[in-house]
């Protein structure tokens, strides 16, 4: 073949390529560019209800072709990784109170897609059978409770409410806050369970622990932990445009507090293992009529 007739030939498949690519743009255009399938879903670590809503949503948007990769982190890192984009949404961020800081900080960066309960609150629970009912009565009763508050995360909101208000706020800087972990908080709650002793515990509602341990909540007449709160689905700034499908049913999305416990006692209390999928499954299975309604 002479040279004159590749460059030819060429040339015509270049001008056809070009053509292909126009055409392309074209109905990229006039159509819209395809939604994508690819979401990561980033799990507080410790939050058991982020746990169960991020695990259920998993399930669900894979039954409709979704690939979804959850990604566990603290409470700073998801805001961040939100904020940036590395994260495309989470199912678990309290307002107005809790994590009022990190909105501050991230709020104009991430989305809100909606909340799906608004029955939640931050709680420092005693065993049941405790001599005292109320905050206001723990610094006087501090060596009755080894003078220790078993609490969760240094960073977490609730932390943080302890530390700015209740502490101070009752008077109970005398006594040892020890923060570490939600895991570490719960084998505190059995132990104590196990042998009868007093403890005094940071928790929240919802979480599986207030019913699978005999507790109860201290009043907190000052309001120091805040009143009742809302929890909501935030995504990254374009979440909308990038899976305008998911932000719809996120903004539908409702859950209440016995459907949560319902999925936190399959998961975390009837369940003893780290694979939660197959118990999801037959969580859905279970309760199909509300699960169906989710993508309706």
């Amino acid at each position: 073949m002479k040279k004159n007739s590749k460059v030819a030939i060429a040339a015509i498949a270049t001008a056809g390529l070009l053509g292909l690519a126009g055409c392309a743009a074209d109905g990229d255009s006039a159509g819209g560019s395809e939604e994508s399938k690819d979401i990561t879903i980033a799990v507080f670590n410790g939050w058991d209800e982020a746990v169960a809503t991020s695990e259920l949503w998993k399930a669900v948007l894979e039954e409709q072709g979704y690939n979804v990769e959850l990604e566990y982190a603290d409470v700073a890192p998801v805001f961040a990784g939100l904020a940036s984009g590395d994260y495309d949404m989470t199912t678990d961020v309290w307002l107005p109170g809790t994590h009022a800081s990190y909105l501050e900080e991230f709020g104009e960066d991430i989305s809100d897609l909606g909340a799906w309960n608004d029955e939640s609150k931050l709680t420092v629970v005693v065993n049941e059978d405790a001599p005292i009912d109320s905050l206001t009565e723990l610094a006087d009763n501090a060596d009755l409770f080894n003078n220790t508050i078993v609490g969760i995360e240094p960073g977490a909101g609730l932390t943080l409410a302890m530390e700015n208000e209740v502490i101070p706020g009752y008077g109970l800087e005398d006594m040892d806050f020890v923060t570490s972990s939600t895991a570490a908080m719960l084998t505190e709650l059995q132990t104590a369970t196990d042998s009868g002793e007093n403890i005094v515990a940071t928790l929240w509602d919802p979480h599986w622990a207030n019913t699978a341990y005999p507790v109860k909540e201290l009043e907190d007449p000052e309001g120091a932990l805040g009143g009742t709160e809302s929890l909501h689905t935030y995504g990254k700034i374009d979440f909308a445009d990038e899976f305008p499908e998911v932000a719809g049913w996120m903004g539908d999305f409702q859950m209440d507090l016995d459907t949560l416990y319902s999925l936190e006692q399959a998961m975390f209390v009837d369940y003893d293992g780290d694979d939660y999928a197959p118990v999801v499954e037959q969580w859905i299975e279970d309760n199909q009529d509300y699960v169906d309604g989710l993508t309706s």
